[in-house]
């Protein structure tokens, strides 16, 4: 029902309420570090700012990501929504033929490991 509004709400858009009403509420429990609303927003805004000043990318460019599970993967993601840019998320156990038949499905033009 939400992606039927004109424009589609998306889960951006509903982090980004989320961040701005409750910033010190907990989001991510990883190991023994608790990550706040507030944290991954800012976490992920660095990114972003970084992933577009240093490596130039702009709305519409496909970007492939090969990271474990791990905080840094939900920033990465939200950093790349905020930018406008697919993820196409890889498998990081995939290697050889596969991992090539992946990235070229993908058709990203940067792979970030």
């Amino acid at each position: 029902r939400r992606l039927s509004r004109r424009p589609p709400v998306t889960l951006l858009d509903v982090f980004r309420r989320h961040a701005r009403s409750r910033p010190r509420r907990p989001l991510l429990l990883f190991q023994d570090r608790v990550y706040t609303f507030e944290d991954v927003e800012g976490l992920s805004n660095r990114a972003a700012w970084a992933l577009q000043r240093r490596l130039g990318l702009s709305p519409g460019r496909a970007v492939a990501v090969l990271l474990p599970n791990q905080p840094a993967y939900l920033w990465t993601w939200l950093a790349l929504a905020k930018l406008g840019c697919p993820m196409a998320c890889v498998n990081c156990n995939v290697r050889g033929a596969a991992l090539r038949h992946a990235l070229q499905a993908a058709q990203a033009t940067l792979l970030l490991a």
